[in-house]
C-alpha cells in the first residue's frame, strides 16, 4: 500500500494546482484535440484568476494527493450551484481526478474516489455523479466498476471542439 495524505487546495496552492491541472489534462487529452483547442483550454480554463474563484467558492473544494512531498494527483468536488449542471437533487459531483502519469495504475484513483463518496456519505448526499469523456474507455471502466451507470450526456467544449462527455451517476 502506498503511504499518501490528501490535502485540501488553498490559495496557497494555486500555481502547482495550475501546473497539475494543465500538465494531466493535456496528457490525458491531447490524443484526442487538436492543438490550438488543447492550448486555448489549457490557457483559458486553468487561468490563475479563475482557479481562484474555484478555489474561494464555497460549494467547490479541491484536494491535493500527496505521495512523500509530491502532489501525485487530484479531484475536485462541486455541490449546490458549483455543479457543472443539474443532474439529480441532493447530489455531489466529482468534477475532477487526475493523477500524474507516473501515479497511475497504482490505485489511487480509487483512494481519490472514494474520498469523494465519503464526503458525499456525510454530507448526507443522494447521489454522486461525473461526467467522462465518451473516448476515455479507461476512465469508464474505472467509473462502472465503482457503480457509476450512464444516464446521459453533455456537451464538454475544448477549444472550439465540441466534445461529448457521458454523464454517470451512482445512488449512495
Amino acid at each position: 500500500m502506498i503511504d499518501y495524505t490528501i490535502k485540501r487546495v488553498t490559495i496557497a496552492d494555486v500555481e502547482e494546482l495550475q501546473k497539475i491541472s494543465r500538465e494531466t489534462f493535456k496528457a490525458t487529452f491531447d490524443p484526442y484535440t487538436a492543438p490550438d483547442d488543447m492550448k486555448q483550454f489549457l490557457k483559458e480554463d486553468y487561468e490563475t484568476k479563475k482557479l481562484i474563484n474555484e478555489i474561494n467558492n464555497l460549494d467547490s473544494r479541491f484536494f491535493f494527493l500527496m505521495v512523500g512531498d509530491e502532489v501525485a494527483g487530484y479531484l475536485k468536488i462541486n455541490v449546490g450551484d458549483a455543479q457543472t449542471e443539474y443532474l439529480k437533487e441532493n447530489a455531489l459531483e466529482v468534477e475532477r481526478i487526475y493523477l500524474r502519469a507516473a501515479f497511475q495504475h497504482r490505485g489511487l484513483g480509487n483512494i481519490l474516489l472514494d474520498y469523494a463518496e465519503e464526503i458525499a456519505r456525510k454530507e448526507g448526499k443522494d447521489y454522486i455523479w461525473l461526467g467522462v469523456y465518451e473516448k476515455n474507455i479507461n476512465a469508464q471502466h474505472f467509473y462502472k466498476r465503482h457503480g457509476f451507470e450512464k444516464v446521459s450526456q453533455h456537451t464538454f467544449q475544448v477549444g472550439s471542439d465540441p466534445q461529448t462527455d457521458w454523464l454517470l451517476l451512482k445512488k449512495l
